[in-house]
């Protein structure tokens, strides 16, 4: 089946064509790298041509507030107007656990207008909600740094390795459409500031995380279930402690956990 991915050369991406690949399927990374810009809509003809199924799992480059909306909403306006000439069965996207909770920021915003956009379209859909991946951990300490405190909120979190996310989002799109919404997430939950506190400590980093409920989380100020996914989400298979031991870093966060 050939399989087309948006965003096939990203951190998600590049793993979901290499599973699909193992699986069977032929799919087609297409990106601007690859001459695939769903933005213009330069190669977008040519890449669907023959696909039975497109995954999205493209973000935007920037995220200033304008730009971000503009971003998903010719992306994904684009990508389905190619998709219905192209005869496409299943449009699958990758999106955020909470989106609809989340609309303070945006980005949300814009990744709920983005989902509004699939729903109201004629192709067939499923959308995935994943949590945060652990390999963005780090980014999150760094948009809440000031001199050398990374003040975050106590928020609960349970978040997954990109390779469960790409697992998950390879599953559904071999599978039939949902039309609606399936959440994934990682198998363990913590609070925000404890966890990011234990990795950076397992890295060596000196920076100081400081807990206080007013924080923001990218523009947004989460209360204490805002980032949880509902009780029937997939959980992936990657504790943390797995994920730290592949990425080279080993130490022990039980105190991060709830």
């Amino acid at each position: 089946m050939k399989i087309v991915v948006i965003g096939g050369s990203g951190l998600i991406g590049s793993k979901l064509v290499e599973k699909l690949r193992e699986h069977g399927h032929d799919p087609l990374p297409a990106s601007p790298n690859t001459g695939v810009d769903t933005v213009t809509g330069e190669g977008l003809a040519d890449a669907l041509a023959g696909a039975e199924v497109v995954v999205d799992v493209s973000n935007a480059p920037d995220w200033d507030d304008d730009a971000v909306m503009k971003f998903f909403q010719t992306s994904t306006g684009n990508l389905l107007a190619a998709e219905a000439a192209a005869g496409v069965k299943h449009h699958v996207a990758l999106s955020v656990v909470g989106t609809d909770r989340l609309t303070e920021s945006g980005y949300f915003r814009a990744k709920l207008a983005q989902e509004t956009l699939i729903r109201d379209s004629t192709i067939p859909y499923s959308i995935v909600h994943a949590t945060q991946f652990f390999e963005f951990l780090t980014r999150i300490a760094d948009s809440a740094t000031d001199g050398n405190i990374v003040t975050l909120p106590p928020a609960l979190i349970q978040p997954m390795a990109a390779d469960d996310v790409a697992s998950a989002v390879g599953r559904v799109a071999v599978g039939p459409p949902l039309n609606g919404v399936v959440e994934v997430a990682g198998p363990e939950t913590f609070r925000l500031d404890e966890l990011v506190r234990s990795l950076l400590d397992a890295q060596g980093d000196p920076r100081e995380v400081v807990a206080d409920p007013h924080a923001r989380y990218f523009g947004i100020a989460p209360g204490e279930r805002t980032l949880l996914p509902e009780d029937d989400a997939q959980i992936g298979e990657t504790s943390l402690d797995s994920w730290l031991r592949e990425s080279g870093v080993t130490a022990t966060l039980a105190t991060a956990r709830k």
